[in-house]
């Protein structure tokens, strides 16, 4: 799996960490990856509801030290 686009949104609160994962998206071809590292507890429904929403994929999401990681696959 490679990663084509890197964000880093640690220590921004909602509604940023999806803004930026929407511009990296944007800036992706279809079908490549972004992954998205944010540290608000509440982007974890927030880009289930985002991915669902706009059609976009969400690959993997997990948890790690406080951080939350987010693979999208732009659609």
């Amino acid at each position: 799996m490679e990663i084509k686009t890197k964000v880093d949104a640690s220590g921004l609160s909602c509604p940023l960490p999806i803004l930026k994962a929407s511009q990296a998206v944007k800036a992706v071809a279809s079908g490549e990856l972004v992954e998205v590292i944010a540290t608000d507890p509440g982007s974890v429904k927030d880009f289930d509801a985002w991915a669902k929403s706009t059609g976009h994929t969400l690959v993997e999401s997990d948890t790690a030290n406080g951080k939350f990681r987010f693979v999208l696959r732009h659609k």
